[in-house]
């Protein structure tokens, strides 16, 4: 997997490092077991501090989708997934919040929020399918 940052952006470096973690296991393209870039070769990659590699890994750490192993490196692992579904759920409530929020100040309503989510679904769905597994998300719809 290649990293990148887009020092642009208004979403912290180590924030950018997360979210590509995240998107590459939800996507396929990472699965349990998959081994990440040091801290320092990802930091030299993406020209940044040691530390705010440090950081995002922390974080990922904290949230179950890496492990770390002393003296092996940093691990893609499942455990995010091993939340109850309640919990998955408030995970995700700051994130639709966020979403919502940045919708009404664009003007955007929110049958085309609606209508975006479901493409980008069925945008994932079909990356999942390409890589060659099942999906882990419940497919339901409640429109």
């Amino acid at each position: 997997m290649q990293f990148h940052v887009d020092r642009a952006d208004e979403v912290p470096i180590y924030r950018q490092i997360m979210r590509q973690v995240i998107e590459a296991v939800a996507g396929g393209q990472m699965r349990a077991g998959d081994q990440l870039p040091s801290h320092r070769d990802l930091a030299e990659q993406l020209v940044v501090a040691p530390l705010t590699v440090k950081k995002a890994y922390d974080e990922l750490l904290r949230a179950g989708y890496i492990r770390m192993a002393r003296g092996q490196g940093s691990f893609i692992t499942g455990g995010a997934r091993e939340l109850d579904g309640e919990a998955k759920l408030e995970r995700l409530r700051p994130l639709i919040k966020r979403l919502l929020h940045e919708a009404v100040l664009l003007g955007v309503d929110v049958a085309s929020v609606k209508r975006l989510f479901s493409e980008e679904s069925q945008a994932l769905d079909r990356s999942v399918l390409a890589a060659g597994r099942s999906s882990p998300r419940n497919t339901r719809k409640d429109d």
